[in-house]
This record gives structure tokens, C-alpha cells and sequence, in this order.
């Protein structure tokens, strides 16, 4: 987990045998796990081929679309990881992103403050990505 909250796990034995009992969760299942190896290529790319500033506005999109809320607990430490770039790099950009009211760089967090904006300092990776999701009934 990135961010902090609840999940669920599942012993691989009692996946398996309701996988088995279940064709319809095995299907979403597999096309879930389609979704990610999709959105790993795009994201790959889009670390090759966009500016900081457009991966962080995605990422940060994405983010916010997982935990329904305005406030990242995310510090410039771990975004650097998460988008491998260094810390120095991301305090820039977001720092740009700051300038043009998009987020508020908090201690240890950021608040995103116009998410409309923010989609459209995001590279288009942000509305693939949507659209993988979609597919599948997801944010």
C-alpha cells in the first residue's frame, strides 16, 4: 500500500478453490490483472516520455482517484520512488504545480486544490489509464 488504509487478504489455497467454484470472480480476476499489465506499459512509457511535472499530476490523479480525498499523506521523499526521479526533482515540480494553484504542498502531505486543472497539467497517460479502468467498472 502507498497510502494508508484497509485491505484484505486471502490464503492462496481458498483463492484458488473459489477461483475454481467462481468462473465469474475467475474472469474479472484475470481482466483486473490485464488492467494492471496494461497500465504498468503506459505508465513505463510515460515515465520515459513526459515532464515531471505531467507524471506528478498524474500520479498524484491517481492517488486521489484510490482514496476519495483531497488530502495525499504523501511526502516529496516517496513520490521521488514512486515516480524515480530524485526528491530535489519533485519538490520542483510540485512546487510548479503549487505556483499555479493545482495543489497545496503541505508538511508530509499534499492537498490537491483543483482537480479539473490538475487533469489537464496531466500528459494524456492519465485518460488511458481512466480508460483501462473503465473498462472494468473502476475509477
Amino acid at each position: 500500500m502507498q497510502i494508508p488504509g484497509s485491505g484484505i487478504r486471502v490464503k492462496a489455497g481458498v483463492l484458488e478453490d473459489t477461483l475454481l467454484a467462481a468462473p465469474t470472480l475467475r474472469t474479472a480476476l484475470a481482466r483486473y490483472a490485464l488492467m494492471q499489465g496494461l497500465q504498468v506499459a503506459q505508465i513505463a512509457a510515460c515515465n520515459r516520455l513526459h515532464e515531471i511535472e505531467q507524471r506528478l499530476a498524474r500520479w498524484l490523479l491517481m492517488c486521489q482517484d484510490r482514496v476519495d480525498s483531497q488530502l495525499l499523506p504523501l511526502t516529496h521523499d516517496f513520490m521521488a520512488q514512486m515516480l524515480g526521479t530524485g526528491r530535489p526533482t519533485v519538490t520542483l515540480a510540485a512546487g510548479i504545480l503549487q505556483r499555479a494553484g493545482l495543489i497545496e504542498n503541505l508538511r508530509g502531505s499534499v492537498k490537491i486544490l483543483n482537480r479539473k486543472s490538475l487533469e489537464g497539467a496531466a500528459c494524456e497517460c492519465y485518460g488511458v489509464i481512466q480508460h483501462f479502468n473503465g473498462g472494468l467498472g473502476l475509477k
